[in-house]
């Protein structure tokens, strides 16, 4: 037998029960972005020069720096124009070191995801004791910067032990958001109930595509663009979850900016779009909560 896990069982999209979101929409969409603190010539990390995780240098430790003192804000500042909210999975040490980003994001009324403390350590190589640990003070650290708890996450780096589900589950988390399986949310096993896997995109993801894939801008605009038509169109026959990852110190480039900037407004400003609900990860999993057992995968 092969290692497998027990978390959700396998299941075809198009046998399951077909549900609406909101006001009788089908597809949901939202903004993920990650503002992450990393540590200074330690730990882990992407280096934008080779395109994949490399020593820990001044040079990338800025590059992501330049992701705090510009490009965030040139994303806030689209995002306002366009009207668009956001989540963020945010790094809790951002509240201590980068706090006038915190308030920004509390002054649009934007969801925060736990991200752990840093982008520099992964909780996937934690005993348990000290993953709970771990996050327990990221989860007070945001609650005391930003005025509420989170209650979704996403581990760094996207890592997990095999009792992750269980800590977060036990630590009051609804939601999870890096078990990229599926275009529609699922209900996931834990050790003492249950927790919601709301759809998070390791393909439309701005780090994926520019540092791993060495894809273009234009490549990844190009994606948001489609991957949205499609699924608006899929979503006649199903509700479905839309989200597109970005990164400050990637999308926030100038050369790029443009790029996403149309890309986005093809979607705030699409001919249809009375038929999407543009939403926050935390308001998707509070819908399918309220669902009858049976409606979601998993319940």
């Amino acid at each position: 037998m092969l290692p497998t896990h027990h978390r959700y069982e396998y299941s075809m999209i198009d046998r399951r029960p077909v549900y609406d979101w909101p006001g009788g929409k089908r597809l949901a969409f939202y903004i993920g972005t990650n503002v992450e603190y990393f540590a200074f010539g330690a730990g882990t990390g992407s280096d934008p020069a080779f395109g994949s995780a490399g020593r820990q240098t001044q040079r990338n430790y800025a590059w992501r720096d330049y992701g705090h003192r510009v490009g965030i804000w040139r994303l806030f500042d689209l995002l306002d124009e366009l009207k668009l909210p956001a989540a963020h999975n945010l790094s809790s040490l951002m509240c201590d070191y980068r706090p006038e980003i915190v308030e920004r994001m509390r002054a649009r009324g934007d969801e925060i995801i736990g991200h752990g403390r840093t982008q520099s350590e992964r909780q996937g190589s934690m005993w348990e004791a000290d993953e709970a640990r771990m996050v327990a003070e990221s989860t007070t650290t945001i609650e005391a910067a930003y005025g509420q708890r989170p209650y979704g996450w996403m581990g760094p780096g996207m890592s997990h032990t095999p009792v992750t589900i269980d800590v977060l589950q036990e630590a009051g988390y609804k939601f999870v958001m890096d078990w990229c399986a599926d275009d529609q949310p699922f209900w996931m096993k834990a050790r003492a109930g249950r927790i919601l896997c709301v759809p998070y995109p390791l393909e439309v993801n701005d780090s994926v595509t520019l540092l791993f894939r060495q894809q273009t801008a234009r490549d990844f605009a190009d994606m948001i663009v489609d991957q949205f038509d499609e699924m608006l169109e899929q979503s006649v026959e199903r509700p479905l979850v839309c989200t597109i990852a970005l990164h400050p110190m990637t999308m926030g480039q100038p050369f790029r900016l443009g790029l996403l900037a149309n890309a986005l407004k093809h979607i705030a400003n699409h001919p249809q779009r009375e038929r999407v609900w543009f939403t926050l990860p935390g308001q998707i999993a509070d819908h399918c909560a309220a669902l009858a057992p049976g409606i979601v995968s998993g319940s």
